[in-house]
């Protein structure tokens, strides 16, 4: 697809940037970092399989039409992954889910919203977070005067990829799909947007390869201070 391997090619048009929040603006693997002194060495496994059973948790439930918030979500993957790494720990438990709230936010997130918001686009959140925890992690992040709109999959009650949570980003800001830029990190929620007609860069942290799924983004990057030069920013 034309532009997926060329950050440098500018998106016209662009009038709004909506970024995921989990694993694209806050670093979900922190909360367990945080905690490395009491995990030990299982700090890491831990955090793989907790931020696994969190997706897999968001997906399930909305196959089966059993709907709970994401702080429901993120307790019940938490608690499988302390089982299955033998960790018990009530206190420890208390304390990873408060650190939850406060992720640390990837170090180029602040300055590309800033330049973003400097060259005149609207910026939002949307995300699976309940509205507690994103305007908790946003704030403790420094991210929350930078932002329009924080908007959670809880104004539609089911999570994603539906379309109708990406849905969400066209009827708060009132602006078409090929105006609004969507930016996120999860290779398969990068799909979920394109496929609801929205604009997409995937910022591939990691190296991988491409989602088979139905639709790919416009744009791959790095890391998300590439993206003020995709919008001529």
């Amino acid at each position: 697809m034309a532009g997926l391997d060329s950050p440098g090619a500018p998106l016209q048009g662009v009038r709004a940037a909506v970024f995921d929040a989990y694993g694209t603006l806050f670093d979900v693997a922190s909360a367990s970092e945080r905690a490395r002194e009491a995990l030990g060495a299982k700090w890491q496994p831990l955090a793989e399989l907790w931020r696994a059973k969190q997706l897999q948790y968001t997906w399930l439930r909305s196959l089966m039409g059993r709907h709970a918030d994401f702080w429901h979500v993120t307790a019940d993957a938490l608690d499988f992954a302390m089982e299955s790494l033998g960790v018990e720990d009530a206190g420890l438990r208390a304390r990873l889910m408060s650190l939850y709230e406060r992720l640390g936010a990837y170090p180029e997130a602040r300055p590309a919203l800033q330049a973003l918001r400097d060259a005149g686009l609207a910026l939002a959140i949307l995300s699976n977070g309940a509205p507690r925890m994103l305007a908790a992690a946003s704030e403790a992040a420094g991210l929350a005067p930078l932002l329009d709109a924080v908007l959670s999959v809880e104004a539609v009650g089911i999570y994603k990829p539906s379309p109708a949570v990406y849905r969400l980003a066209l009827d708060r800001l009132h602006l078409w799909p090929n105006e609004i830029l969507f930016v996120s990190a999860n290779g398969w929620d990068a799909c979920g947007a394109k496929a609801a007609g929205l604009r997409v860069a995937w910022c591939n942290r990691a190296g991988q390869p491409p989602e088979r799924l139905p639709e790919r983004p416009d744009v791959q990057v790095r890391s998300l201070a590439e993206l003020p030069a995709l919008v001529g920013a």
